[in-house]
């Protein structure tokens, strides 16, 4: 709470509006989640609702919530409020009227959801509710019909259900989170009747973590790429001293621990979390281990970047990001070394860096309690990223065997396949908007609600663009979104990911765009270059097609030749 006082919010571009209801006392989350927001150069803002005032401000339209109009809502209840009196006595009414009261409660809850929906775009994120572990009904609460207990588990699923139809609704399992530190460690009776404190005062900034989950992903903070070391980090010992057969890999303790380490990394891997090596060490060594070790959980084709050599790891670590094309930002750096760790730290203080125990069993552990890997929608493309950046070697491979830019790029076979947003492609649109940087014009940031408003608003095309080739299908890789007036048409958003930048297909979906403009007889497209910190990729694009500048706005006019690329194939779905 002192550290927060002395953030200076003003050195910070990106900011974030942040709403806290709650049912009972939250002394000390505000504050904990303006530190935690500071830390990732978020200029914080937030609306703190009085106590015990959520109703109030969810369900009156002019409230001072609405009137806030935050990016992100956090509604937090505690079961004792919400339940009421009937906390302490739903053991003594029926069955029927047990039924009665849980639907009122629903009800209530998905009414405060509709009401949220109504006055605000944006998110809302409203907790769970934790299962006490005290039962009135004792050691017979599991015979009863409907327990207390139970009660309160048919609540928590009815709010999940409640949130599966509602996509602006996110629900945070606050019970999980009583359970994982313990209920008579975060419910302390004495801060509880001195203010109606539910969470202990010590709790809150692991509680104010755990909100971060959400806020990450929400402000395109979250991560994409995991680096890790092999010694000691992937199997235990040294190959180059040990041997094939003398690390630790499968059947010690130890050995089972970088297996159950490498198991979590797979998982991430298989939701979309790219994965790449930077190790000190023989290669021929190293390699083996990773492509022939019976117990090795993680394969070659797991890497999308390969670093096994004697080099600087600062180095290696920049060459991974720039040829993968990633900012320094999205990477996580796992390393057992504390030399190494402390030379990342120091030449890249925005590369998250895991200096790792001794003590492998708490690998898996470490990894599980970074909330960095989140996404609001997991999409096709991230299932499927890993096997993209497997695709994405061996497209290095061919560029090597080919000396001329253009013999290349007609080799690759480039298909690029326009589509219009759908329900469907909402998320994906939306996640692309989020985290695209480099070769963004205006990088302009939309949630999936912004993107379903225009989709409806028949004077805004929103589209995207699928592009394939011989080695695989990139998937949904680019995204266009033009406001239309009867003379001119504006390009709002126009971005391609870094996969495929340099193919020539950001020419491929703007030439379609003019092709499409010329057709309902418009005079002139118009656009916009926003320069950021990141987004240089994409500064001389507008001119070298054909823009010309006037004031800000960039202009070309549609009686000039439209350029269309010969390497590649367009096709309009």
């Amino acid at each position: 709470m002192t550290e927060a006082k002395k953030i200076d919010d003003l050195k910070f571009d990106k900011k974030l509006k942040v709403a806290i209801l709650s049912s009972f006392t939250l002394n000390g989350l505000d504050e904990s989640l303006h530190v935690k927001c500071s830390k990732l150069g978020i200029k914080y803002h937030s609306h703190v609702s009085g106590y015990d005032q959520y109703n109030q401000e969810l369900l009156n339209s002019k409230s001072d919530l609405y009137e806030f109009s935050p990016d992100i809502t956090f509604l937090i209840l505690d079961i004792r409020k919400f339940f009421g009196e009937y906390f302490f006595k739903l053991h003594t009414i029926s069955d029927s009227e047990k039924e009665s009261f849980l639907k009122e409660k629903v009800d209530v809850i998905e009414n405060l959801i509709i009401n949220f929906e109504r006055n605000l775009n944006s998110k809302l994120v409203i907790t769970n509710f934790n299962i006490p572990y005290y039962s009135p009904n004792g050691i017979i609460e599991t015979k009863m019909e409907l327990g207390f207990h139970e009660i309160i588990e048919k609540m928590n699923r009815a709010i999940i259900k409640i949130s599966k139809t509602h996509s602006s609704v996110y629900v945070y399992d606050f019970n999980l989170f009583v359970s994982k530190y313990g209920e008579k460690n975060i419910f302390d009776y004495r801060q509880f009747h001195m203010g109606d404190i539910q969470i202990a005062l010590n709790f809150i900034p692991y509680f104010a973590n755990d909100l971060m989950s959400f806020i990450k992903p929400i402000s395109g903070k979250n991560k994409k790429c995991i680096v890790l070391d092999l010694d000691n980090t992937l199997w235990g010992g040294i190959v180059g001293e040990e041997g094939f057969d003398g690390i630790e890999l499968g059947h010690t303790p130890n050995g089972k621990a970088f297996v159950e380490f490498q198991k979590e990394l797979l998982s991430l891997w298989n939701q979309g979390i790219i994965l790449a090596i930077n190790s000190k060490n023989n290669f021929d060594d190293a390699m083996k281990v990773i492509e022939e070790h019976p117990d090795m959980i993680l394969r070659k084709k797991h890497f999308a970047n390969i670093q096994i050599n004697w080099n600087d790891k600062a180095e290696n670590l920049k060459k991974i990001a720039e040829e993968i094309n990633i900012g320094l930002d999205s990477i996580v750096f796992f390393d057992d070394d504390k030399v190494n760790c402390e030379r990342i730290k120091f030449e890249f203080s925005e590369v998250l860096t895991i200096e790792l125990t001794d003590e492998p069993s708490e690998f898996a552990s470490i990894l599980k309690d970074l909330n960095d890997f989140n996404v609001l929608q997991r999409t096709n493309e991230d299932r499927k990223r890993g096997e993209m950046y497997s695709e994405q070697r061996e497209r290095k491979k061919f560029e090597k065997t080919i000396s001329n830019l253009d013999d290349f790029l007609k080799g690759l076979e480039i298909n690029v396949k326009i589509k219009k947003s759908s329900n469907f492609l909402i998320p994906r649109i939306s996640q692309l908007t989020m985290k695209t940087n480099q070769f963004n014009l205006t990088t302009k940031r939309y949630q999936e609600e912004d993107i379903e408003n225009m989709t409806n608003n028949p004077s805004i095309s929103v589209g995207c663009a699928e592009v394939s080739d011989k080695f695989g299908n990139n998937g949904i890789t680019g995204v266009y979104i033009v406001k239309k007036d009867e003379k001119f048409w504006m390009i709002d958003t126009f971005l391609l990911s870094c996969r495929i930048m340099g193919r020539g297909v950001e020419n491929a979906i703007l030439s379609q765009i003019l092709l499409d403009a010329k057709k309902n007889n418009v005079e002139e497209i118009r656009a916009e270059f926003i320069p950021t910190q990141k987004n240089k990729p994409a500064e001389n694009f507008l001119s070298e097609f054909g823009f010309e500048k006037q004031n800000n706005i960039w202009i070309y006019k549609l009686n000039n030749e439209i350029k269309l690329p010969k390497h590649l194939k367009v096709e309009i779905e």
